[in-house]
């Protein structure tokens, strides 16, 4: 960070103007450091939803909305979806640089040996109802593996955050996949070392003791390339509540755990649920009209789930390049005539060509067609969180050891305005009326 110039406050309360830091990224706009703002003059910022304020400092993942700009460690996400995989971008996040051919061979051996879990941890599925949405059992499960590797809780030794880090990122697909296989009463199926990371999740998922199953290589391949859209996104509401769990020193388990309780809201990891909801909803592309209006309509409540974005203002890089893994996986799989994929594609088409959301910038954006994707894989809709959290953990693991190792970093405190009663006193129970 650079600190070259200072911004000025005047609070107009007789008091002498503040002065304070303005910094610099390498990318972005800058900040005003207003760390000593209270201290100096007694009062809060107030900033609900974090609009304006920074709160951190980081170098994993850039976003510039405004041009449709989304870096892992430099690297655009184009290229990273089209020239790596999953765990290429994994290591990237994690160290800083993409690997070179043996370190890409070390860590894929590494995850591929973490990828069991305890005989036990299976044993706590059991515990939940069949009928549970699958992100309940996530929360539960991966907070649990907390009570199965004392041997690496020791948040301030690298080495143990690097152990943590491996057996989240190796066990996530697993756990996953058992949540799926409990919810629909098949028995787990373990995994293989001689299948990549995405075959090897989609065997899990689908593969029966009773025959042998092929992952397809383009649909596998499809599904990396959501997992790599997927890994990180700067500091958003999940991330963020991981660092602030993880800024208390809590366990990296924990704080994965609680990063998936925030991701299972509709406005954020479930946001492709709640399309292709929407998608069954409207039904038949005989009311996608009816439905256009309703969305245009400030006193309707109904909005078109999948479309605008909060960060960005144009269009979102990763739906670009979730549209065409969208039609390579119908193509493949010949689902273009499947009715909710046809009435997918004419929302899609009419909202691209109408003025209203041409001029609100409102476009589809990755969850979209994430959720279309994925359905065409035959994974269930209420499966689609879960993925999501897959997904995202190397992510998260990444901005939490990132956080411990800042010399900088404190627990996290937000501040308030306060609007309650101001002080009174209690009068006695038989005073009252």
């Amino acid at each position: 960070m650079k600190h070259a110039r200072n911004a000025t406050l005047d609070l107009d309360n007789g008091s002498q103007p503040l002065e304070f830091p303005i910094l610099s990224g390498t990318m972005g706009p800058d900040v005003v450091d207003i760390r000593t703002l209270y201290a100096k003059g007694g009062i809060f910022t107030y900033d609900p939803g974090y609009l304006s304020t920074a709160s951190s400092s980081s170098g994993i993942t850039f976003i510039d909305g405004d041009k449709g700009i989304l870096l892992y460690r430099g690297y655009p996400i184009e290229q990273l979806a089209e020239k790596c995989d999953f765990l290429e971008v994994c290591f990237l996040l994690m160290n800083g640089e993409l690997p070179n051919g043996a370190q890409k061979k070390s860590f894929d051996n590494t995850v591929t040996g973490h990828t069991m879990v305890h005989e036990q941890l299976a044993r706590f599925y059991t515990g939940f109802r069949r009928d549970a949405h699958p992100m309940a059992v996530m929360i539960g499960v991966v907070g649990a593996l907390s009570a199965f590797y004392h041997d690496a809780m020791d948040i301030s030794d690298a080495a143990h955050r690097e152990l943590s880090a491996f057996r989240l990122i190796a066990k996530l697909p697993t756990i996953t996949a058992m949540a799926y296989k409990y919810n629909i009463g098949q028995p787990f199926v373990y995994p293989r070392n001689d299948l990549n990371y995405a075959q090897n999740f989609m065997h899990m998922m689908f593969a029966t003791p009773a025959e042998e199953y092929k992952p397809n290589p383009v649909l596998a391949r499809a599904l990396d390339r959501i997992l790599i859209l997927h890994a990180d996104h700067e500091q958003n509401a999940s991330t963020s509540t991981v660092r602030l769990a993880g800024s208390s020193g809590a366990n990296p388990f924990a704080c994965i755990s609680a990063g998936i309780a925030c991701l299972w809201g509709p406005a954020h990891g479930g946001a492709n649920e709640a399309c292709l909801n929407m998608l069954e909803e409207i039904g038949d592309d005989s009311r996608i009209g009816e439905y256009i209006a309703r969305a245009k309509d400030k006193d309707d409540p109904f909005r078109l789930s999948g479309f605008g974005h909060r960060v960005y203002r144009n269009f979102d890089p990763r739906a670009t390049l979730m549209r065409e893994t969208c039609h390579e996986v119908l193509d493949e799989l010949g689902l273009h005539d499947d009715r909710l994929f046809k009435l997918a594609l004419k929302l899609e088409k009419i909202a691209l060509e109408d003025e209203y959301f041409i001029e609100r910038k409102l476009y589809p954006n990755v969850d979209f067609y994430s959720g279309i994707v994925q359905r065409a894989l035959g994974i269930p809709a209420s499966m689609f969180t879960a993925i999501f959290t897959m997904a995202r953990t190397v992510g998260w693991i990444a901005q939490w050891s990132e956080m411990i190792s800042d010399p900088e970093y404190k627990i996290g405190r937000p501040r308030q305005l306060y609007t309650g009663a101001v002080t009174r006193d209690v009068v006695p129970i038989a005073s009252r009326k």
